[in-house]
């Protein structure tokens, strides 16, 4: 007597299955859920304490949100739709940070004039150093309270400006910054790398950061400063791309393509590997066993799953290809596992039960567009529409991302006619990375009780020896799955 289907069957009909279309059936707990480890693989050489990865997309991941996937235990991959120099500086800013803060200090020289409270936008201090630049010599501050005291504000900085040299190393991590704060009775405080202001710590961002899930150690890279991640293209000047992020101390990159089995990849691919073979790299996008044989045959170290799963994606609307995520995530990491090259499951996360899913059905980790956007540490400004607060959230297929290069990623920058393969939209305000991704973590730490898996490895090896059982959902099995007959009511996760 049986109960469900183990994987090998499930996925050999040939149905393409989202995550919504099946169901783990429940297995043996014998452990509490704080016993399960969810640290994982990104690539061949690269560990995290966490399966999250945040997407190269321009309304997810700069260097807020890199900084603060990193201080998870995650990482995230910065977003190439910009031009080199650009990407290169939010590497290095997220990288210079050893506490997930939201700053952009404002530098100005003793001779310059504060002429607008724009200046003060960011933080409520402005830096004042010798030449006006992060990378000269601070001489002090002036506080916005000070500013908007003068009653003549066409007066120069050195006339009003507070003297003070007092800084700490960029390294400092949250602790050490609170005490600093805490015993010389301070608000703030400059970070100094290599005798360059690179940013400026508030006693309220401390408080705040202080007041979400604590923070662990993190996804640190060997020279102490956070693991980060960057996506290029597959043209030729992305290799000039490439160099000046590994200059900058980038720690893997990702080929951004939509389908990835493509000889563009698999010559860049092999370039990356010769020219920088220390580099990790991961391969994609691929939904099929052939397309991965391919990138790993040519030295990928990771590889990225998905075509078309994304919320904001239409690429199987338009282009009649790509696959199911669930089947996506299975297939793939059969042919993967074979050469001990870990899988990223890109698209389609909408909640703690699709992390479950994709990780147990081979992933070591997920990436996330649209669970993420909309946070406080996801690029743009808040907007209210029909009394929501919201966040732009588009498409690296959208008409508008391609305006800006990205229509690289879908191999249409030669073409004189664009196609849309993405949509902008909107999402809800999320509040902070650092309080949603702690509780999304412990919800997928009981979704692994509840199978028996207490790591993901052992979920991949009961999947594998046929323990774990599946089902398909019909619809009407999905509408029970979820809330349901109730007039109204109010979701909270936690």
């Amino acid at each position: 007597m049986e109960d469900g289907f183990a994987a090998e069957k499930l996925f050999n009909q040939g149905f393409s299955y989202t995550y919504d279309d099946v169901i783990f059936l429940p297995h043996y707990i014998d452990f509490p859920t704080d016993s399960v480890q969810l640290a994982t693989r990104l690539t061949r050489n690269i560990s995290l304490s966490v399966p999250c990865v945040s997407s190269p997309m321009d309304t997810v991941t700069e260097a807020y949100m890199a900084s603060a996937m990193a201080a998870l235990g995650g990482i995230g991959i910065i977003h190439s739709n910009t031009p080199a120099s650009q990407q290169v500086a939010m590497v290095q800013a997220a990288k210079a940070r050893r506490v997930p803060i939201l700053s952009n200090p404002v530098f100005k020289s003793p001779s310059d004039r504060i002429d607008s409270e724009e200046d003060f936008s960011s933080s409520p201090f402005v830096l004042v150093t010798e030449s006006g630049t992060s990378k000269s010599k601070l001489l002090g501050y002036v506080s916005y309270a000070d500013w908007t005291s003068l009653g003549n504000k066409e007066v120069k900085i050195y006339d009003y400006m507070v003297n003070s040299g007092a800084s700490v190393p960029w390294n400092y991590d949250l602790g050490q910054l609170d005490a600093y704060l805490e015993e010389e009775k301070k608000e703030f405080v400059p970070l100094l790398k290599d005798e360059e202001v690179v940013d400026i710590v508030t006693k309220s961002e401390i408080e705040r950061i202080k007041s979400y899930p604590k923070l662990g150690v993190g996804s640190v890279a060997a020279d102490g400063s956070w693991l980060v991640g960057a996506s290029i293209g597959t043209r030729e000047h992305d290799k000039e791309r490439l160099k000046l992020l590994v200059e900058a101390g980038v720690n893997v990159v990702v080929l951004d393509s939509s389908q990835g089995n493509s000889n563009y990849q698999i010559d860049m691919i092999k370039y990356v590997k010769r020219t920088y073979p220390e580099l990790d790299v991961i391969g994609g996008n691929v939904v099929t066993m052939a397309q991965a044989q391919n990138l790993i045959q040519a030295g990928v170290d990771g590889l990225r799953i998905g075509m078309g799963s994304g919320s904001i994606c239409t690429t199987q609307e338009v282009c009649a290809v790509g696959r199911g995520q669930a089947t996506a995530v299975y297939k793939v990491s059969l042919v993967a596992s074979q050469s001990g090259v870990p899988i990223i499951a890109d698209g389609g996360i909408s909640n703690s039960g699709h992390i479950v899913k994709a990780l147990v059905l081979g992933a070591s980790t997920v990436m996330m567009g649209s669970f993420l956007a909309g946070s406080t540490e996801a690029p743009g400004a808040y907007e209210t529409k029909n009394g929501q607060r919201v966040k732009k959230y588009r498409g690296m297929g959208s008409l508008e991302a391609m305006t800006k290069g990205s229509d690289a990623r879908y191999l249409g920058d030669t073409a004189t006619l664009k196609i849309a393969q993405g949509v902008v939209g909107a999402v809800a305000d999320k509040g902070s990375v650092l309080k949603f991704i702690p509780y999304t973590m412990q919800a997928v730490k009981q979704g692994f009780q509840d199978l028996g898996a207490s790591s993901i490895k052992s979920a991949h090896d009961l999947l594998g020896s046929k323990v774990l059982r599946l089902e398909v959902r019909t619809g009407a099995a999905q509408v029970e799955g979820g809330i349901h007959g109730l007039v109204s009511y109010e979701k909270r996760s936690f």
